[in-house]
């Protein structure tokens, strides 16, 4: 027995752009492609996608769940990693929750934080330091001097515009999902529209060229820490933004 792209894509709750995202990257091939192109799953495969999201909802990103699918990493030792990475990620979280209480309470003049480094508790600077390192790897030295001139920019902000700063990147994740569950190709008007957005944001830190920002896309769809903010949004998200904001460097940067 066989069932259609849009039979799976309704009996899992996905969408029929996931699936057809899923056998593009080769995580989910269907069993046939009929001769009108559709494409047709069996059993096989609809047990492979229960695995798939299974790993997705404990929050893997595309290449870690093909990796452990394919058989090059054991399920136990992912999920290991990951859960340490929760704990940690769950503290530092924690942590800036707490830091932005404080400041809240002290811009409403109901308290005044008691040390100057409090205002920075939870802000994570060896990750920074990663991003960072990553990027130079990738592009070489031409990404130095925009990193310095972000750090230069930001060094003045309080930690209300650094709070801004992350509410506004969470809205265009989220926006970014959105456009993506609506079946808009990544380089439509809709997609486009929240990319302008993203590299307008960007503005405030850095100004990136057309190598840069699709670099920092790449970056977005490889790194475990952002894929999984972006694909909290929708499976796929990450990969999507990566793709919108290629076109959008194409069409627009130099």
């Amino acid at each position: 027995m066989s069932w259609s792209i849009a039979e799976v894509a309704r009996m899992a709750k996905v969408t029929s752009r996931t699936l057809r995202h899923y056998d593009s990257i080769g995580l989910l091939a269907p069993a046939r492609t009929g001769g009108n192109g559709y494409r047709y799953y069996e059993r096989e495969q609809l047990l492979r996608l229960q695995q798939i999201l299974l790993l997705r909802d404990l929050g893997l990103g595309l290449d870690t769940v093909a990796e452990v699918l394919d058989g090059r990493h054991t399920a136990l030792d992912v999920l290991h990693n990951h859960l340490a990475w929760l704990r940690a990620e769950r503290e530092r979280l924690g942590l800036l929750a707490a830091t932005v209480t404080r400041t809240i309470d002290e811009l409403e003049g109901r308290t005044a934080v008691s040390r100057t480094e409090e205002l920075f508790d939870g802000f994570d600077a060896d990750r920074q330091a990663r991003y960072e390192a990553e990027l130079v790897e990738r592009f070489g030295e031409c990404v130095v001097e925009p990193i310095a001139e972000g750090k230069e920019r930001m060094k003045g902000w309080s930690p209300a515009d650094a709070a801004g700063f992350k509410a506004e990147w969470e809205e265009i994740a989220a926006a970014f999902g959105e456009v993506a569950a609506s079946g808009a190709a990544p380089d439509s008007a809709e997609a486009l529209a929240v990319t302008a957005r993203h590299h307008r944001w960007l503005l405030r830190s850095w100004t990136p060229n057309r190598e840069s920002y699709t670099g920092l896309g790449q970056l977005y769809a490889d790194s475990p820490e952002f894929s999984a903010q972006l694909d909290a949004h929708g499976a796929g998200v990450a990969n999507y933004a990566r793709d919108a904001m290629a076109a959008f460097a194409a069409a627009e940067l130099d």
